[in-house]
């Protein structure tokens, strides 16, 4: 493939050109297993190229880190090459999350049976803003004890992930509920009119209301991020 700026040949389809500092893919979807990621390009909503990364998931505990982590760099190396607007990524969460340490970009969440399909609504959406800043950062407020402890941070960072979270201000912590075997438990409230919402943590009979702060300045963009953070908390196993 050739830049479609100034034509000089690229290593892979969809590549940003070194050349004439041009970008030649503006999307990226990451399709994500624990044994196979594909990167898939567009431009324009035209898929330009598309690259398959495989790996042997490990059985011994002590190699299963160094595994993932190249595993998740190969694909993490996809993203640096093409420098792209936006990234979407379904599937695995723990190779997203090992994705996403190697690499500062903000990742759309999406779900269904066709993923590019997906994310081309998304980006049809209206825009909000992204926030680029760690989980450390996302969390602050004067109550500075977590409900659940290292597994209640967890939540908090699931949270924190998205890129449409701004701040999360952890509350009290309310002990006069009744207790449950369930185990640490997590979901977000309908989004108010200012389009924030509120973290909801349960650990037996302990209860944590925590304010999200978020770039949605209405009830319904609000509630999109609702819905994007409550799958996200599906799927790392937090929601109630």
């Amino acid at each position: 493939m050739e830049c479609r700026q100034c034509a000089s040949p690229l290593e892979r389809p969809g590549d940003y050109c070194l050349v004439c500092r041009t970008e030649n893919a503006d999307t990226l979807v990451l399709e994500l297993g624990r044994e196979r990621g594909t990167v898939t390009a567009l431009y324009e909503g035209d898929i330009v190229g598309s690259r398959t990364v495989t790996t042997t998931p490990e059985t011994d505990e002590e190699q299963v880190n160094s595994e993932l982590r190249y595993f998740a760099g190969q694909i993490a190396d996809e993203i640096r090459r093409k420098r792209p607007d936006e990234v979407y990524a379904t599937g695995d969460r723990e190779v997203l999350r090992a994705v996403r340490s190697q690499v500062h970009y903000s990742f759309y969440r999406i779900e269904g049976d066709d993923p590019i399909e997906r994310a081309l609504e998304r980006q049809g959406e209206a825009p909000l803003e992204v926030v680029e800043a760690s989980v450390a950062e996302k969390l602050g407020g004067t109550h500075s004890t977590l409900i659940g402890g290292r597994t209640g941070r967890e939540a908090l960072e699931v949270v924190a992930e998205h890129p449409h979270v701004k701040k999360i201000i952890p509350g009290p912590i309310d002990a006069s509920g009744s207790s449950s075997d369930g185990g640490l438990r997590a979901k977000v409230t309908r989004a108010d009119n200012t389009g924030n919402v509120r973290l909801l943590i349960r650990d037996g009979s302990s209860v944590q209301e925590n304010r999200v702060v978020t770039t949605a300045d209405d009830r319904e963009l609000g509630e999109r991020v609702r819905e994007d953070i409550n799958q996200a908390l599906v799927e790392a196993e937090f929601k109630e």
